[in-house]
């Protein structure tokens, strides 16, 4: 079972938030690197981060690739809307279409908003094409980000 921003009954206090805001910057930080920025032990840390990663706080490390570098130059956000009886059918859809690298069960009036990364506007059809007979679809291209993926803020240890 999953715990929310608590671990070992304790809140996530100042020292666990410098970690995994370091971490977000760069997943590659060592050990030794954020034990100097928290003025505390390296295997101090080494715990920290064990059980931050237990409890379910941390749950991967990632590289983040530009999509543009490797020949994916056109980003779009899709909200679907599943006709009657086909949510399911779109589901197994976007999950079997690989240049969708996230998507979200959303609420008001579409009930997915999926992410996608593509060589060209043909593929962008393509994939609409997939997705047309079972839902009705919104595509907006993405322009740029002026907000990248960020950590959100991070409860202090009164849980505010």
């Amino acid at each position: 079972m999953m715990k929310r921003l608590g671990y070992e009954n304790r809140a996530v206090d100042a020292v666990d938030r410098t970690i995994l805001t370091m971490l977000v910057a760069n997943a590659r930080t060592t050990t030794a690197e954020l034990a100097r920025a928290v003025k505390l032990s390296a295997p101090s840390v080494a715990e920290r981060v064990r059980r931050l990663e237990e409890a379910g706080v941390i749950r991967s490390y990632t590289a983040d690739i530009a999509p543009e570098t490797i020949g994916l130059p056109i980003s779009v956000w899709l909200r679907i809307r599943p006709v009657p009886g086909q949510l399911q059918k779109v589901v197994e859809i976007i999950q079997s279409i690989p240049e969708i690298t996230e998507c979200d069960r959303v609420t008001g009036e579409d009930c997915f908003l999926a992410r996608a990364h593509l060589a060209s506007v043909a593929d962008m059809e393509r994939i609409i094409d997939r997705i047309v007979p079972h839902a009705m679809t919104n595509t907006s291209v993405i322009q740029s980000s002026p907000v990248k993926r960020r950590l959100p803020p991070l409860p202090n240890s009164t849980g505010r």
